[in-house]
């Protein structure tokens, strides 16, 4: 009975308790209320709780830092914008094999922005904005790229608290030509379908400078009727003298 109630109290107890659980335990077994081989038991199961049961009054591990694996979109239109933004094409896809969804996203904007106006000046919200990310984002897919050689920053100071939006140039030579070589379409438009066209700027200049067209062939001869007479005299005084003949 003694040693089952032991057995509770040493389970319960935190460690730093054990040791006036392990002091009455002794004293119990002293008094011969509890045996040996029990005694000895209770010994082991309290050793086992010091090593394993934390203390309450100890300071807990740190837990290890949580590794994060990229912005989480508020909104579903914002997730949208990001996914158009990757797909959009404005990297090269060994390029764009480097970085995440939401930072592709990010450098397609600028590269946007560079393809119509030669540089990027957006701030950093608004870029956030159009990918559909976060500023983080955009300022971790700018440092990588830089980083990479992709892209050149300039940081416009203004005074000790203030500071212009930064000029981000395309200076990769594979990016640009990949830029030189996308299309542009006007906002709001799409692309058709271009149609082969027959080469009629010979005709046209033609008709500028007042070149005659091309004479015409003359018309086959038909044959003469029968009854039309031959308008070769010699011919005919054969033909007549051949019928006096016969």
């Amino acid at each position: 009975m003694f040693a089952s109630e032991f057995r509770r109290q040493i389970k319960a107890a935190p460690r730093i308790s054990l040791g006036v659980v392990a002091a009455l335990m002794w004293r119990a077994f002293g008094d011969g209320q509890i045996t040996e081989a029990e005694a000895e038991e209770l010994s082991n199961l309290i050793e086992v709780c010091r090593v394993v049961s934390p203390s309450p009054e100890a300071p807990k591990p740190p837990e290890p830092p949580k590794t994060s694996v990229g912005a989480r979109p508020r909104t579903p239109a914002s997730l949208e914008r990001r996914r158009l933004w990757a797909a959009s094409g404005r990297l090269p896809p060994a390029l764009a094999a480097r970085f995440t969804q939401g930072e592709t996203a990010v450098l397609a904007v600028i590269a946007n922005t560079v393809v119509r106006s030669g540089d990027c000046r957006h701030c950093i919200e608004q870029i956030a904005a159009l990918a559909g990310v976060c500023r983080t984002t955009v300022k971790n897919a700018i440092r990588h790229a830089q980083a990479l050689g992709l892209v050149s920053v300039e940081i416009r100071v203004q005074s000790a608290f203030r500071n212009k939006p930064n000029i981000v140039r395309i200076v990769s030579p594979e990016w640009q030509a990949w830029n030189r070589l996308a299309r542009r379409f006007p906002d709001g438009g799409g692309g058709v379908k271009s149609a082969t066209r027959s080469n009629t700027i010979g005709t046209r200049q033609g008709k500028k400078r007042g070149l005659s067209p091309p004479k015409r062939l003359p018309k086959r001869q038909s044959k003469a009727p029968e009854d039309e007479p031959d308008r070769n005299p010699s011919v005919g005084q054969l033909r007549s003298g051949q019928t006096k003949t016969a």
